[in-house]
């Protein structure tokens, strides 16, 4: 039975589905499940929600709880990483309030964009820390990375470690199904291709019996007989670019210079933008934290668990038994979407079986897409050399080549809107240091690639 180690099982929701994942298979349910976190309190919280999981699948676990990252990774055959670095104070709101003061408003904040290239860069050391304990105490792990900015994270981790890694989100699974349900077709009978990079993925193709569904999708929303509020930035896209996304409307927002402007509020009413989306949602889970953990203290919420769309248990469940599965995972690009940078972090077909981690060659992706996927990449690849090469430059670079940022502001309010960033974030960023700008000591005459302040 294998040891699985849960980074941030603090998040106790998310915690609760993978455990309960893992624990409905069989050959998995006497495994030994650590429980990691740096927070006590939650810590509690999880370890009791673990035992109510176990008893709910009458499985049995070797549960764990610790504070001690080495007693949790020490021999480990996968980790699971969910933390979230700085909270949502003082770090998310740092992420949003600062930007507003130049007029650049964001949805999520949490995979491109300003927000998302600081998240990366609080996020990113962390992570590597982590990667420096399973090198010594478990190197032969298998990391499972569920933390946002999904491509930055999983790029650092596979281009600056030897840890095995994959990134894992849940919108390839989920985001087409309601498009099928408006067709009224099942969703678990449709068969789809899909393939980009995380958060801007499209579905390339969508059948069912041999038959292709996008004409009749088509018809549905050009007509708006088909085209909720909720997702009127991606209906509108796939109507100019022929494919469906695979990540929310909120989220695709703020990716693009098209639909979050400062001078056009007109915009955020015709798409239903909901900005400050995040924060809000942060707002609601701390406030509901307390009868959450009281409900799972007391055993609520047990009483008819199922397995979840998500690719965790499936991944360890088929390396573990050689029964085969494909997912969709985040990896590097090595020979698997050609018309995409080589080495970046892209989102593919994977088979998983005994052999561990297989992604799936996909070829070229239609132009345009492979296009505004690359306007999404240059941002990614800046902030990952930033954190590995402590190359502060880059980061500025990365703010004035991200789409939203560099539509709604001027080069001198970008950079100054970085040193703010920077200037709030205080140690929740230790990467770089003060004497040149590419993080190294050193008289402004070494020979690191950058310029020197």
């Amino acid at each position: 039975m294998p040891k699985v180690t849960l980074i941030g099982a603090g998040s106790v929701v998310f915690a609760k589905n993978l455990l309960s994942d893992c624990l409905s298979y069989p050959e998995l349910s006497e495994g030994t499940y650590v429980l990691y976190d740096i927070d006590q309190e939650r810590l509690r919280t999880a370890e009791k929600m673990a035992h109510q999981v176990a008893k709910a699948w009458n499985a049995k676990p070797t549960i764990v709880a610790t504070t001690n990252p080495v007693e949790a990774l020490e021999d480990a055959d996968y980790a699971i990483n969910m933390i979230q670095v700085g909270g949502y104070e003082p770090c998310t709101v740092t992420d949003f309030e600062i930007p507003k003061k130049y007029g650049l408003r964001q949805t999520i904040g949490d995979t491109l964009g300003i927000g998302g290239i600081f998240r990366a860069l609080r996020t990113i050391p962390v992570m590597l820390e982590y990667a420096d304990i399973m090198e010594e105490v478990c190197p032969d792990v298998t990391f499972l990375n569920y933390v946002n900015p999904m491509a930055m994270n999983t790029w650092a981790m596979l281009a600056g470690t030897d840890i095995n890694t994959i990134g894992l989100c849940h919108s390839v699974q989920s985001s087409y199904r309601h498009l099928c349900q408006a067709i009224g077709v099942n969703p678990d009978e449709v068969n789809y291709t899909c393939a980009g990079i995380n958060h801007m993925a499209f579905y390339l193709t969508l059948e069912h019996n041999g038959e292709d569904l996008y004409p009749r999708i088509f018809e549905k929303v050009a007509s708006r007989e088909y085209y909720p509020d909720w997702d009127r930035v991606r209906l509108d896209m796939m109507l100019r670019i022929g494919y469906y996304i695979t990540e929310s409307s909120e989220h695709f927002s703020e990716y693009t210079p098209w639909h979050i402007k400062r001078d056009r509020p007109d915009l955020i009413e015709q798409y239903n933008i909901p900005l400050d989306e995040y924060p809000r949602r942060c707002i609601n889970q701390n406030a509901s934290w307390a009868k959450m953990a009281a409900d799972l203290e007391a055993g609520k919420g047990f009483e008819s668990l199922r397995r979840t769309s998500e690719y965790g248990s499936r991944i360890i469940h088929a390396m573990e038994t050689g029964e085969p599965t494909v997912i969709h995972g985040n990896v590097l690009n090595y020979g698997l979407i050609d018309n995409l940078p080589e080495g970046c972090c892209v989102e593919v077909p994977c088979l998983i079986d005994k052999n561990g981690i297989q992604p799936m060659r996909v070829g070229e992706l239609p132009p345009h897409l492979a296009a505004m996927n690359r306007t999404n990449i240059n941002v990614q690849e800046l902030t990952v050399r930033a954190a590995l090469e402590e190359c502060k430059t880059y980061v500025y670079h990365a703010a004035m080549l991200d789409p939203h940022t560099g539509a709604e502001l001027s080069l001198d309010q970008i950079w100054a809107l970085v040193d703010e960033m920077f200037e709030a974030h205080g140690d929740w960023i230790p990467l770089f240091k003060d004497d040149c700008e590419c993080g190294y000591e050193c008289d402004g005459d070494c020979d690191h690639d950058c310029h020197h302040g």
